[in-house]
């Protein structure tokens, strides 16, 4: 705590500070006794009890001072941090730090003997030093002695004043009234103001720097007056440590800051936390406090500049400790590191050690390989034996086998017992000879993740094992081989396949098989070789599959000059085709029979030969044999230019001559029995046959003969209905004429779905029916190569779209109106 000076008066008495009589009365009966004198109404509690001369309770008089006496002063001693000292006191060695303040000690006055005050009513005085007489204590006879066992309990000693170290107080207890209703403590202290700024709280902190500036100042040779002699601080090197090496201070927690007393010693210690009871050691007892002397005086054996030197010997002897003890504990670490990098360096050296051992053996293994690859050695090495060295390489030292790329000694040991072991191969007799051998090196020298690019350095050990030792003997025999023998080749190929890579085999079929192929392919004549070129050709469409492409063009050439001279009723031309009906492109294959077969097709049935009475249809069955590979439209197409014309003509010669009709409409379905359901369908073949019934139904019209026209009428409506059913057109027939006269009409109608459109010719050939005009071919005869027809009195041929009339001998063109009107008789 801050101690406080108390005042001095000018009256030549000293005041006395004991606890009186009349003290304890007002404070147990505040409104009892005496009444207040006017020398306490005016100095209030410095007034002095001792001017009263009557006891009592207000009845006696006082004595009044002598004010004109010289004042008299008595040391109050000296009084360091919040302690007072007394000359001829100790201090304690937790005594606080703060300023001095010298109080007034009051000593017993000489003139007047303490005498014992009787109870009444008194000024009021507070409670301070006072004398240690006689007097002292007095109350304790009206009372039981409870209040002074109650203070001494406390800590009170009689003749001391009142606080934690004596001093007593000046400022009286306030009353504060706390803010709200909750408990103590609950809205902060419960100190007033004035009680704080007289007993302020310091920060531990601010008290240590308060400290440290003291302890600066201590070489001085005269201290300020009224400073207390240095201390010195006795440290052991270990605090010293503690205290240099830089740590951070933590913060100070509520337990640090609560004081402790230790009474472990000679004396009591006062300790700011729990966490200094741990700091305690041995050191030297502390010097007594000794007085400051006075103001001019000496001291004795006082040697400041000295001591400033020791001073600072001791700041460097405690830096070269903390200085020594970084330098220990760098030390100390440097070695731990330096322990555990001897470990990890001794670590690779087994590694390493151990690494030399296995790459002696390793190198042992490959010089006993190469003695005994040498020519000239008692025991050469064979392949099974030196793919079980390869096998142990990779097993018992694969990090040095990956390392050092060991599978290329393959290059310098393998290589040349293959090619000692190829060397008698024949692949068209024994396919699969060293089909496994290669299996097994395939499996020790194959790199799976490498992806040949076309480069001779892109590829592995294997891949050059098989192009360097294993494909030469193959390309020989390639060379050498006969095309048209295909099987064997194509078996050695497919017995590889699953060893080669996928490029190897590409090289093979694109270099070596191919322009072989393509050769052959230029030396083969369709017309003198017997055997077909499929035969030996197809075999390969399973692997080259598109890569035969190149030669489809060269065969197409060359059949289509063996077609300048063939005749259908040749049938090895279609043997030659047939095959290469799914070979060749749906579009090239069209191309090349309209070109090359067709038109040889077309002529052959312009010159058959329609006979009812002795019919030959070899070259009807030439033709119709083609109808599997010859689109079907072409076919219809052909057949309508070329075959109904001519026998719809034999049809009405024959109805001209007054013919047997049973014959005639057998003979029609004998030629409808010649096509397929196929042909049927289709709306130009359909249109043909509809055209011989009407031309059949027109026919027997004016005939007299009893049933023929019944019949054949009959005849018609069934042959209609059954080409309706498998046609998908129906046809209606007009309410017969009970009359004679023109042949009756009947209209086609077209069923949903058909897209059929009408041709030229059949538009002149509905004009001749609504007009009543005879229109049919006239057999044998033809302008430029145009069939002629009977149209009317006319003759006529048609020439793209175009009408030509014979009139005064010449062939002239004219519309469809005018071809009626010079047709009609």
């Amino acid at each position: 705590m801050t101690s406080v000076s108390v005042g001095r008066m000018s009256s030549p008495e000293v005041e006395k500070f004991e606890i009186t009589e009349d003290d304890l009365a007002n404070e147990f009966y505040p409104r009892g006794g005496r009444r207040q004198t006017k020398n306490q109404a005016i100095y209030g509690m410095w007034a002095n009890s001792d001017d009263e001369d009557t006891p009592g309770f207000g009845r006696g008089r006082r004595k009044k001072k002598d004010y004109t006496a010289p004042i008299g002063f008595v040391s109050g001693g000296i009084k360091q941090g919040s302690k007072i000292k007394k000359e001829g006191d100790d201090d304690d060695s937790s005594d606080s730090d703060k300023d001095d303040i010298v109080v007034q000690m009051p000593k017993p006055s000489a003139a007047k003997p303490p005498q014992s005050r009787p109870q009444g009513r008194q000024g009021k005085q507070f409670a301070g030093f006072g004398k240690t007489d006689v007097g002292f204590g007095e109350w304790e006879r009206h009372t039981r002695g409870v209040g002074k066992k109650l203070l001494e309990k406390m800590g009170f000693k009689p003749g001391e004043g009142l606080g934690k170290h004596g001093q007593g107080i000046t400022t009286p207890v306030e009353a504060v009234k706390r803010k709200g209703k909750a408990a103590v403590g609950a809205y902060g202290t419960e100190r007033s103001e004035r009680s704080l700024a007289d007993f302020p709280v310091h920060d531990s902190d601010e008290e240590d720097d308060k400290k440290f500036k003291e302890e600066l100042s201590q070489w001085k040779k005269k201290p300020e007056i009224g400073k207390k002699k240095p201390k010195y601080v006795y440290k052991t090197a270990q605090e010293i440590i503690e205290s240099g090496v830089g740590k951070k201070k933590a913060a100070p927690s509520k337990a640090s800051k609560v004081k402790v007393i230790d009474m472990t010693g000679k004396e009591k210690r006062v300790f700011s936390g729990y966490h200094a009871i741990a700091t305690r050691h041995n050191r030297p007892d502390e010097e007594e406090d000794i007085m400051e002397p006075e103001p001019g005086q000496k001291k004795a054996f006082e040697m400041p500049e000295l001591m400033h030197n020791l001073n600072i010997l001791v700041d460097m002897a405690e830096e070269d400790i903390i200085t020594n003890d970084r330098k220990l504990r760098y030390e100390k670490d440097h070695i731990i590191n330096m322990k555990h990098e001897k470990e990890r360096l001794d670590t690779i050296c087994d590694q390493e050690e151990a690494q030399i051992q296995k790459l002696k053996k390793v190198l042992d293994i490959v010089r006993m390989c190469e003695e005994r690859t040498q020519p000239g050695c008692d025991n050469p090495m064979e392949l099974d034996e030196c793919a079980a060295i390869f096998r142990s390489l990779q097993n018992d030292f694969y990090e040095e086998y990956v390392m050092y790329d060991l599978s290329s000694l393959a290059v310098a040991l393998v290589f040349p017992l293959m090619r000692k072991y190829f060397s008698s191969w024949d692949p068209l007799k024994d396919p699969s000879y060293g089909l496994h051998t290669i299996q097994q090196w395939k499996s020790l020298l194959e790199d799976y993740n490498n992806q040949y690019a076309g480069n001779s350095t892109d590829m592995d050990v294997f891949q050059r094992l098989l192009w360097d030792v294993w494909l030469p003997y193959l390309r020989t025999t390639i060379l050498k081989w006969n095309v048209r023998a295909c099987h064997p080749l194509i078996e050695v190929l497919e017995t590889w396949l699953p060893v080669l890579p996928s490029w190897i085999m590409e090289n093979i079929l694109d270099q070596l098989v191919l322009p072989r192929l393509l050769q052959e392919v230029e030396n083969w004549n369709p017309l003198t070789d017997t055997m077909p070129i499929h035969s030996w050709l197809h075999p390969w469409l399973p692997l080259m599959k598109d890569k035969l492409e190149p030669l489809y063009a060269p065969i197409r050439h060359k059949i289509a000059n063996a077609l300048t001279n063939w005749h259908p009723s040749d049938a090895s031309a279609k043997v030659i085709l047939q095959p290469w009906v799914k070979v060749f492109k749906p579009g090239h294959l069209e191309a090349f029979l309209v070109k090359n077969i067709l038109p040889k097709l077309a002529m052959c049935m312009q010159e058959f030969v329609i006979n009812p009475h002795q019919q030959i249809l070899d070259p009807w069955h030439w033709v119709m044999a083609w109808s599997d590979i010859i689109p079907i439209k072409y076919m219809v197409d052909m057949l309508e230019k070329t075959f109904f014309p001519k026998w719809r003509t034999v049809l009405c010669t024959w109805l001209s001559n007054m013919p047997n009709y049973d014959e005639i409409t057998k003979w029609y379905l004998g030629w409808k029995s010649l096509f397929s359901e196929e042909y049927l369908s289709q709306p130009s073949i359909r249109d043909n046959f509809n055209k011989a019934l009407e031309i059949m139904n027109r026919a027997v019209s004016s005939h007299i003969q009893p049933g023929v026209k019944e019949n054949m009428a009959y005849f018609s409506q069934m042959e209609r209905r059954q080409m309706v059913d498998t046609s998908g057109l129906s046809t209606t027939r007009s309410p017969p004429r009970q009359t004679t006269g023109p042949e009756p009409t009947y209209t086609r109608s077209v069923t949903a779905g058909t897209n059929y459109q009408p041709t030229f010719k059949d538009i002149i050939e509905k004009a001749a029916e609504e007009n009543g005009l005879l229109f049919m071919p006239i057999a044998g005869k033809t302008q430029e190569a145009k069939q002629v027809y009977r149209y009317g009195k006319v003759q006529i041929y048609l020439d793209r779209n175009v009408i030509f009339v014979f009139e005064n001998q010449i062939w002239i063109p004219v519309s469809l109106q005018n071809l009626i009107m010079k047709a009609k008789p």
